[in-house]
């Protein structure tokens, strides 16, 4: 009786978006692993390659640099810990996120601040974000990169809120929002930065509070 021939056992192809992915968040961990460990000027590609488990080559298929991948999953880092504070809308390569727009100015700036002093006491943000801070000082291309890419973005979701409290009358409409922003932003950053005070939502309150009605008795 003739044997019948085994018939071929087709394997499903690997799905390579899938891996990329998981390669790409790998990736992503042990950048701001690294940078939080051991500092920004002794972070490597090789070491970031070999701490995710991947090629130098890998890396360099979609970086051309550590700050690249740096910044990029710094952003990365940030979206998500946005995302319960936001309004996520996806726009090109990543989700941006707007101000919320309750008709309250003061609540709105009060909690989208309260939601970014969490950000800002949280392990994993803080560790990479002073690290990417200092360098930035003393390192004008990653500075100009982090303002660029991750700061001036998220300022100008506060310019976009504030023009819209002009166009409903709780902001004089001779204001500057890029500059009327840094009332409650810029002391927040300068406070964190460089441990002037401690922060929190009673401090961000307060921020609002005062760049929105003064220090003239009311």
């Amino acid at each position: 009786m003739a044997q019948q021939s085994a018939q071929p056992q087709h394997k499903p192809a690997p799905d390579s978006a899938r891996r990329s992915e998981r390669s790409r968040r790998a990736i992503y961990d042990a950048a701001l692993a690294l940078v939080t460990e051991v500092g920004y000027p002794k972070t490597t590609i090789e070491g970031i390659a070999a701490r995710a488990g991947v090629g130098k080559q890998t890396i360099y298929r979609w970086w051309s640099s550590k700050a690249e991948v740096l910044l990029e999953a710094f952003i990365d880092l940030s979206a998500r810990a946005a995302e319960g504070a936001a309004r996520p809308e996806v726009i090109g390569e990543y989700a941006e996120y707007e101000i919320p727009d309750t008709g309250d100015l003061e609540a709105d700036l009060k909690a989208v601040l309260r939601a970014t002093v969490d950000e800002l006491l949280d392990p994993r943000f803080e560790a990479p974000s002073r690290a990417l801070a200092a360098e930035g000082v003393v390192n004008e291309q990653v500075g100009r990169e982090f303002v660029g890419k991750l700061l001036e973005p998220q300022l100008q979701l506060y310019v976009k809120r504030l023009r819209a409290a002009q166009e409903q009358g709780a902001v004089r409409p001779d204001i500057d929002p890029r500059i009327a922003l840094e009332l409650f932003v810029s002391p927040l950053a300068q406070r964190w930065l460089q441990y002037t005070g401690p922060i929190s939502y009673e401090y961000t309150d307060k921020l609002v509070e005062y760049a929105l009605h003064g220090l003239a008795p009311r």
